[in-house]
C-alpha cells in the first residue's frame, strides 16, 4: 500500500492531474492564430475572444503587450519563439486561472524595480499549470510563483543580466507552493538561479544553474522535497539549504563554486535528510554544516576542494559512510572539540595505512581532522604556511598525541580503494 503522503503518492497525484488537464487541452474547442496580419493581431485580443480550453497559436514576431492576464484555462503556444517585450513598470504575463499552459514564447526585458518584484511570468494562487520550452532574456524575475500548486516548469532557458544582489531578481522564484516539478531548466546570471521559500512536496530535477551572483539554488522552510541530477556551477555559492526537513539530494554536481566564502552546499538548521551520490569538485568549501543533524551522507565524491567538509557548532548525529575524499586541501574541519558525528568506511586519498587481512579496509583508523585546520580557524592568515614543512610536522605531532583535535572523530575502517 502506498502511503498518501509518500513522495511516490504525491508524484502519482501530480501526473494524474497533469494528464487530466492535458486531456482537456487536447479537446480544445478552437485554435486562435495571432500574427500581425491575422484577424487577431494582438495576444490580448485572442485571450479575450477565446473560450475556456481553447488554444492560442502565436506566430513568430515581436509583441509589445504587457500585463496580459490569462483568466481562463488556455493553451498559449508560440511558433518560432515569438518575442514578448516588457515595458517600464509592467509585468508581461499573469496566470490567473487554473489549467493554463504556456509554451514556446520568448519573454524579453522586464525592467528592474526597487519597489516591486516584477516578473516576466507570474502565477498567482493557481494550480495545474505548465510552463515549458520558453526563453526568458534579461527579465528581472523570470518565473514567479506564489501560492501555486501542481505545476510543471520544464525545459526553459532563463538568462539574466545580474550585476549586484540588490539590483537583480531570481530566475525561478517560488513562495508558498506545493507539488511543483521544476525540471531541465537552464538558469544563469540571476541573483539566485532557483529560489524556494515555504515550498513542499516538490521535485527539482535536471536543472543547470550557473553564473548566478548569490546561489545556484536557495531554499528555506521547504520540506519533503527531492533534488536530483542538477548541476550548480560557477555560482557565488552552489546551494544554500536553511530551516528545512526531510530533503533528499541525490546525484547532483557542485562544481567550481569558488570564492572567499563560497560553498558547494551550505546546510543550516537542516534535519533528517539524505545527501547521496553527489559530486563536489573544486569548491572553496564543498559541504558546510551549521546546526544540521540526523543527515546521512553516502556515496558522495568530494575532490579537489579547499575544505571538503566543515562542521560548525550544533551539528549532531550526522553519518558519513562510503564517501570518497580525493585530494582536498583539508578533508574534515570541526570547529570545537565536542563531537556527535561519525565517519565510517570512507575512502581517503591521504590515508597511508595498511590492510594485513586483505578485507579491503585499513587496519588502523584514519584521523581526517588536522591540527592546521584548528590553527587556521584561530588565525586565517596562517593559510600562507599551508605547504610548508613546519605544518607537516605540526599535523604529525597532533596525529601522534591529539591535544586540540577531537580524538573520537576518526574513520575506524577506511576503505583501501576508491570504489
Amino acid at each position: 500500500m502506498i502511503h498518501q503522503n509518500s513522495p511516490l503518492a504525491q508524484k502519482i497525484v501530480l501526473i494524474s492531474m497533469i494528464l487530466c488537464c492535458s486531456g482537456g487541452w487536447a479537446g480544445a474547442q478552437k485554435t486562435w492564430v495571432v500574427c500581425p496580419d491575422c484577424p487577431t493581431p494582438q495576444i490580448r485580443q485572442a485571450i479575450t475572444l477565446a473560450a475556456p480550453g481553447d488554444r492560442i497559436e502565436i506566430q513568430t514576431g515581436d509583441y509589445h503587450e504587457t500585463n496580459l492576464v490569462i483568466d481562463k484555462p488556455l493553451h498559449l503556444q508560440g511558433i518560432g519563439q515569438p518575442v514578448l517585450h516588457g515595458e517600464t513598470g509592467n509585468e508581461i504575463m499573469i496566470i490567473a486561472s487554473d489549467s493554463v499552459r504556456i509554451e514556446g514564447l520568448h519573454f524579453q526585458s522586464v525592467p528592474r524595480s526597487h519597489l516591486k518584484d516584477l516578473a516576466a511570468l507570474r502565477v498567482q494562487r493557481k494550480q495545474h499549470f505548465i510552463i515549458r520550452d520558453n526563453t526568458f532574456d534579461d527579465t528581472f524575475f523570470a518565473i514567479y510563483l506564489e501560492h501555486a500548486q501542481y505545476g510543471e516548469i520544464e525545459n526553459n532557458r532563463i538568462t539574466g543580466r545580474a550585476v549586484t544582489e540588490n539590483s537583480s531578481g531570481n530566475g525561478i522564484h517560488a513562495w508558498y507552493c506545493e507539488n511543483l516539478c521544476i525540471a531541465n531548466n537552464q538558469v544563469a546570471r540571476h541573483r539566485d538561479g532557483i529560489y524556494l521559500e515555504f515550498v513542499n512536496n516538490s521535485d527539482i530535477t535536471g536543472n543547470y544553474s550557473t553564473g548566478n551572483i548569490r546561489y545556484g539554488l536557495h531554499f528555506m522552510f521547504s520540506n519533503d522535497n527531492q533534488y536530483e541530477h542538477n548541476t550548480f556551477r560557477d555560482n557565488g555559492a552552489g546551494v544554500a539549504v536553511m530551516f528545512s526537513k526531510r530533503i533528499n539530494m541525490r546525484s547532483n554536481l557542485f562544481d567550481h563554486n569558488w570564492g572567499r566564502s563560497s560553498y558547494g552546499l551550505l546546510l543550516k538548521e537542516i534535519y533528517d535528510a539524505e545527501i547521496t551520490e553527489n559530486l563536489f569538485s573544486n569548491n572553496t568549501i564543498a559541504i558546510h554544516l551549521e546546526g544540521a543533524g540526523r543527515i546521512s551522507y553516502q556515496h558522495n565524491t568530494l575532490e579537489r576542494n579547499g575544505w571538503a567538509v566543515r562542521i560548525s557548532g550544533g551539528c549532531v548525529e550526522n553519518r558519513f559512510s562510503d564517501n570518497k575524499f580525493l585530494h582536498n586541501t583539508m578533508d574534515v574541519v570541526l570547529n570545537g572539540r565536542m563531537n556527535d558525528n561519525s565517519l565510517a568506511g570512507n575512502y581517503w586519498s591521504e590515508y597511508t595505512g595498511y590492510d594485513l587481512n586483505h578485507d579491503g579496509r585499513g587496519d588502523i583508523p584514519f584521523r581526517p581532522v588536522k591540527l592546521f585546520s584548528y590553527v587556521i580557524s584561530q588565525a586565517p592568515e596562517s593559510i600562507l604556511l599551508l605547504r610548508s614543512l613546519f605544518i607537516d610536522l605540526l599535523n604529525f605531532s597532533e596525529k601522534v598525541n591529539p591535544a586540540f583535535t577531537p580524538a573520537d572523530l576518526t574513520d575506524p575502517s577506511p576503505l583501501m580503494q576508491a570504489l
